[in-house]
C-alpha cells in the first residue's frame, strides 16, 4: 500500500523538488515567490501553499551560486502558544523567529566563515559559527513559545533588534557576503481567528520591505485581516492557489501528483480504472491532500470503493472539519452552522436537481452558485469560512447574473455534490466533465434563507487568545489529524490531551510498544505538527 505524504513538513528538504508537479499556475506562483516583488499565496488547507513555498526555497538555494538570492523559510504555527506579559509579544516573537531562521540558514549553507558585525545583531550578540550552538535570539524565540505553560511570564528580550536594526543588519550581510537580497518565505502567517495577530504580521510584512529583503507569505482565503496600514493591492501581489477543475489538463496534473508517491500496485489500479480516478480527482476540487487521503481509502479504485469513499468523506468528514470550527471558536458558531445549513439544504439540492435535468437533455452541468453583492455582510462572512475549509471556492467577482445584477460566483466542492448521487462512480465523471460556470444558481440580496442568520444578529468580537488557548489545550487528541495507531499510542502513554502532547518528550514516546528512537521522533513530529495545525485554525 502506498505511503503518502499528506503534509509538506514530512518531506525532507532535499526531496521537495522530486515531488513537484509543475503546472502553469504553480510555476507562476513559484516564480512570483522568487521575484523581487512581495507575494501572498492564498489557498485553503491542503491546497499546497506550504509545498510551493518550499519549492521556491529549494530552487533559490539551487541557483544561489549565480543569482545570489538567499531564501529563509519559516512557519508561524507556534504563534498561538505565546502568552507573556510583553505587550509587543507577537512582534518580538516574529522578529526573533526571522533572525533565528536567517542565522540558521546562513550557517547551514556555510556562508558564515567569518563573523561580521551584522551577524551578531541577528544572533543577539552570540558568535555562533555552527548549528549546534544556540544563539541568544533562538533562546528568546523558544521562551516565547514555552510561555503557554506559564501564562503572563516575562521574557527577557535584550539583544533583540528593532525592525530598523534588522534591516540594517540584513543590508550589511548582503554587502559582506555578496548576497543580492533575502527572500523571506512565511508559512502559516498568523492565527486565523486572531485578527490582531494578522494585522501585526502584515504591518511587519510591510515595514520589512527594502531592496535587500522581499517578504512573502501563505494565508487562507476569507479569514485574513490585513489591517489598515497594509494595502494588499499596493504592498504585495495576491496569488490564489486554485487548481482549475475546468482545465483540460486538470486530471492529468492531479494524477501526476499521485504518481510521484504511488507504488506499482496503486499505479496499476489507476490505470485499470482511469475514469474512477478522474472522479476522485474532480471530487478533491484541486486539493492534493484531499485527493491523497481519499485515494488512500480507495486504493483499488474500483466502483465500490469510489462510491463508499465519496459518500463517507464528502458527506461526513469534510463537514465534520467545518463544524469543528464552531466548537473551537464559539463566537463564530452562528455563521459556521448557518453556512453548512445553507449549502446542504439550499445550494446542493438545487444544483443536483439541475444536473439531473441537464444530463438527460445533453446540456452542460453546474457546480456554481452566485450571491448578490448587496447580500448581508454576515452571510458573506459565512461563505468565507466555507472557503477556508474548502467547501466552497470563490470563482469570480463582479459577475453579472439575471437582470444584469452584480455579484460573486462560487464553486461548490465537487465531492459534496457527487456525494448526493446514488452511484457517484457512475455519474460524477459526466457531471464534472461538462461543467459550465454560466449555469449557476442565483441567490439575491434578500434571499429568504438569509433571515435565519440575520435574526440571530451575532455580534462578533475578537477572541481572547489566553482564554482560547486554555480551552484548546484540554481537548482530546481525537481532534487531531493523525493515524488511528498514533492516536492509540498517545492515549496508551497517558497523553490524552493536546497540552499533554506538547509537553511530551521523545523519551516518553519510546515507552510505547514497538516505538524506538527513530519512530518516536517521527511520531512526535507528526503529533506536534497536528497540534500546531489544529491550534492555528
Amino acid at each position: 500500500m502506498s505511503e503518502f505524504f499528506f503534509r509538506t513538513e514530512d518531506i525532507k528538504d532535499e526531496e521537495i523538488l522530486r515531488y513537484f508537479v509543475e503546472t502553469a499556475e504553480d510555476r507562476k506562483i513559484v516564480d512570483a515567490l522568487k521575484s523581487r516583488n512581495p507575494t501572498i499565496v492564498i489557498g485553503s488547507r491542503g491546497a499546497g501553499k506550504s509545498f510551493l513555498l518550499r519549492v521556491a526555497e529549494a530552487e533559490l538555494l539551487a541557483t544561489f551560486g549565480t543569482q545570489r538570492v538567499f531564501p529563509v523559510y519559516l512557519s508561524f504555527t507556534k504563534g498561538s502558544l505565546i502568552h507573556t506579559s510583553n505587550r509587543a509579544q507577537f512582534q518580538d516573537w516574529m522578529l526573533a523567529r526571522i533572525c533565528a531562521r536567517t542565522v540558521r540558514g546562513l550557517t547551514k549553507a556555510g556562508l558564515l566563515v567569518t563573523s561580521p558585525t551584522s551577524f551578531s545583531i541577528l544572533s543577539g550578540g552570540s558568535a555562533r559559527m555552527d548549528i549546534a550552538t544556540k544563539t541568544r535570539i533562538e533562546t528568546i524565540a523558544e521562551e516565547f513559545e514555552r510561555s503557554w505553560q506559564n501564562p503572563g511570564m516575562s521574557v527577557d528580550t535584550s539583544g533583540l533588534p528593532t525592525i530598523e536594526k534588522l534591516k540594517d543588519a540584513i543590508e550589511d550581510l548582503c554587502t559582506n557576503l555578496g548576497i543580492a537580497r533575502f527572500a523571506i518565505l512565511v508559512d502559516e502567517a498568523a492565527h486565523i481567528f486572531s485578527p490582531a495577530q494578522q494585522r501585526e504580521f502584515f504591518t511587519l510584512f510591510r515595514d520589512l520591505r527594502s531592496p535587500y529583503i522581499t517578504c512573502n507569505a501563505a494565508v487562507y482565503p476569507g479569514v485574513t485581516a490585513f489591517g489598515d496600514t497594509f494595502q494588499p493591492i499596493h504592498d504585495a501581489t495576491l496569488m490564489p492557489l486554485d487548481r482549475d477543475v475546468l482545465s483540460s489538463s486538470y486530471v492529468a496534473n492531479m494524477r501526476e501528483i499521485v504518481e510521484k508517491q504511488a507504488d506499482s500496485t496503486l499505479l496499476a489500479s489507476i490505470a485499470r480504472n482511469g475514469q474512477n480516478f478522474a472522479s476522485l480527482a474532480f471530487a478533491a476540487t484541486g486539493n492534493p491532500r484531499v485527493l491523497l487521503k481519499t485515494l488512500n481509502r480507495a486504493s483499488k479504485v474500483n466502483n465500490q470503493e469510489v462510491n463508499e469513499v465519496i459518500r463517507e468523506y464528502y458527506r461526513a468528514d469534510i463537514w465534520a472539519e467545518h463544524s469543528l470550527l464552531a466548537e473551537k471558536y464559539s463566537g463564530h458558531r452562528a455563521i459556521i452552522d448557518w453556512g453548512r445549513h445553507f449549502i446542504e439544504t439550499e445550494v446542493l439540492p438545487e444544483l443536483q436537481r439541475k444536473n439531473s435535468q441537464y444530463l438527460q437533455s445533453d446540456k452542460n452541468t453546474t457546480s456554481f452558485f452566485w450571491v448578490h453583492r448587496d447580500t448581508p455582510e454576515v452571510v458573506k462572512q459565512s461563505l468565507r469560512l466555507l472557503a477556508y475549509t474548502g467547501v466552497v471556492r470563490e470563482h469570480a467577482s463582479g459577475i453579472k447574473a439575471t437582470r444584469s445584477e452584480i455579484g460573486t460566483r462560487y464553486l461548490v466542492n465537487l465531492g459534496c455534490l457527487f456525494a448526493l448521487e446514488s452511484a457517484p462512480a457512475a455519474t460524477s465523471f459526466p457531471i464534472a466533465s461538462n461543467l459550465a460556470p454560466k449555469r449557476m444558481s442565483e441567490y439575491g440580496a434578500n434571499y429568504p434563507a438569509y433571515q435565519g442568520l440575520l435574526k440571530e444578529a451575532p455580534s462578533f468580537r475578537e477572541p481572547d487568545i489566553d482564554e482560547l488557548l486554555r480551552t484548546q489545550l484540554v481537548k482530546s487528541v481525537d481532534v487531531l489529524d493523525i493515524t488511528p495507531w498514533q492516536r492509540g499510542r498517545l492515549i496508551e502513554l497517558g497523553l490524552p490531551t493536546l497540552g499533554d502532547v506538547l509537553r511530551a518528550t521523545e523519551t516518553k514516546l519510546q515507552e510505547a510498544y514497538y516505538v524506538g528512537e527513530v519512530r518516536s521522533r517521527r511520531m512526535r513530529n507528526a503529533a506536534i505538527a497536528a497540534v500546531y495545525e489544529y491550534l492555528s485554525g
